[in-house]
């Protein structure tokens, strides 16, 4: 594309604008380096997310370790119906959506509040302080969370339990009764993940034009109004994107969580689909059925995804896809 050039005395000239479009071979020469880099991650991806959907087709036969992987019986959609059968699978379901929607609630919600929360703090060094403090608890592995809880609310040596007895109360199950494990387990993940979560919000917030705030402030608003009004709007395609995302895992949930502060006195809620997947993989080898549960549980959460997807699109919001 070219354009006359306007100068006096040169009304004929052109300059080129935009120049002939490029081949990919030209891109891979100029930027090999950034290429290069690419397929690390992309290696990864193939190696460790696509290549075991091999393994996927398990969920359609009798597998036995004797015969093999391809030699096993194919038995099309019976294992699916065995698993719907059993009296665990509709318990799994039902303890998966208990704890994942009650997730959904409060530690999707609490990273919201919180960053708007740090967002008022003008004190640097206070805000920096507190966001590392509130980041911590993301890098301790579930195992040492657990550890942690069972010396803090354990009924007979729970330091928490210790204070309360000291001062005259009366111990209480914290993790050893079933309807006080679940208050537990979804409060003991709200402060494992809304330090972490806060950093995506703040990111949001940083990026707000600070003129809405000072118009605000001319037309007298407050900070609980400029933050109702301008910065919860500002980060709601944020809000919107990270839900819809969320909602892919309403039917997945955390093995490792529910493992680290599951205990025999309380069973009620701690079946859930990757326990049933773990209990039927790698403790009943039971591979067949194990597969099967794991991709009826990526069906249905991808399904979540495009739904919300849809919803999201139709109410004015951009959505993921």
């Amino acid at each position: 594309m070219k354009v006359l050039d306007t100068a006096p005395g040169n009304e004929t000239a052109s300059i080129p604008l935009i120049g002939k479009k490029q081949g990919l071979l030209y891109y891979l020469r100029r930027d090999w380096q950034l290429y290069f880099l690419l397929l690390i991650p992309l290696a990864f991806v193939l190696v460790f997310k696509y290549a075991p959907m091999s393994g996927l087709i398990l969920a359609f036969k009798d597998y036995k370790i004797a015969h093999g992987f391809w030699n096993s019986e194919w038995v099309g959609l019976d294992v699916f119906q065995d698993i719907f059968a059993k009296p665990d699978f509709g318990r799994a379901i039902r303890n998966t959506l208990l704890l994942n929607v009650s997730d959904l609630i409060f530690s999707f919600t609490m990273p919201i509040i919180l960053s708007l929360l740090l967002n008022e703090v003008k004190n640097a060094l206070f805000k920096r302080v507190n966001q590392t403090l509130l980041y911590l608890p993301h890098f301790l592995s579930w195992v040492i969370i657990g550890a942690i809880a069972y010396q803090l609310l354990g009924e007979g040596t729970g330091m928490i339990n210790n204070l309360i007895a000291n001062l005259g109360g009366t111990r209480i199950p914290f993790l050893q009764e079933n309807v006080n494990w679940l208050i537990s387990y979804i409060f003991i993940g709200v402060w494992q993940s809304m330090g972490w979560g806060t950093i995506i919000y703040l990111a949001a917030i940083s990026g707000i034009n600070p003129e809405l705030y000072e118009a605000a402030v001319v037309d007298g608003a407050g900070r609980w109004r400029k933050m109702w009004n301008i910065t919860l709007p500002s980060i709601r395609v944020t809000i919107v994107t990270l839900l819809i995302l969320n909602l892919g895992h309403v039917m997945a949930g955390s093995f490792e969580r529910v493992f680290a502060l599951a205990n025999k006195a309380t069973t009620e809620f701690t079946t859930t689909i990757p326990v049933l997947v773990y209990r039927w993989g790698i403790e009943s080898g039971s591979f067949s059925r194990a597969t099967a549960l794991g991709l009826f549980q990526a069906v249905v959460g991808l399904v979540l995804i495009l739904i919300a997807d849809r919803i999201a699109k139709k109410l004015g919001e951009d959505g993921v896809i």
